[in-house]
């Protein structure tokens, strides 16, 4: 019973690191079209990168987010002549924001925190069963 209950300290690591995942990632599809921050800088797509932890009480490994980076990703060039940042040939620098790859990004991170979700709830049933075996 006690290897069982370690899953659900597993699985919460990975909820923890998917959740914030999907955080960045609506981070940069509202930003997508921002024209500047408030530093005035120009919005970077950020990206959440994932390592491998010890989890306390649990025999196995969990997740965690280990950083935030932004991306390197050139910035668009968009060409608005009457656009209050326009430099001098009328182009204005927007987010280097792809909403296909934040799509895929979003649609990646939701199964992954539903296939933790399944995962808990599979060890909950399991526990359940084996409790049932001593009536």
């Amino acid at each position: 019973m006690m290897s069982l209950m370690s899953t659900f300290n597993i699985g919460s690591t990975g909820l923890v690191a998917q959740a914030m995942r999907l955080n960045v990632t609506s981070s940069n599809v509202a930003n997508a079209e921002s024209v500047a921050g408030p530093d005035g800088r120009t919005y970077r797509a950020r990206h959440v990168l994932f390592r491998s932890t010890e989890v306390p009480n649990a025999q196995g490994v969990g997740v965690e987010v280990s950083n935030i980076v932004e991306s390197d990703a050139p910035l668009r060039q968009e060409y608005k002549p009457g656009h209050p940042m326009a430099n001098a040939n009328g182009y204005v620098q927007m987010p280097n924001v792809n909403p296909v790859e934040e799509m895929v990004n979003m649609i990646s991170a939701s199964r992954s925190y539903q296939m933790n979700i399944e995962m808990m709830n599979t060890t909950r049933q399991l526990m359940l069963k084996t409790l049932d075996l001593g009536r």
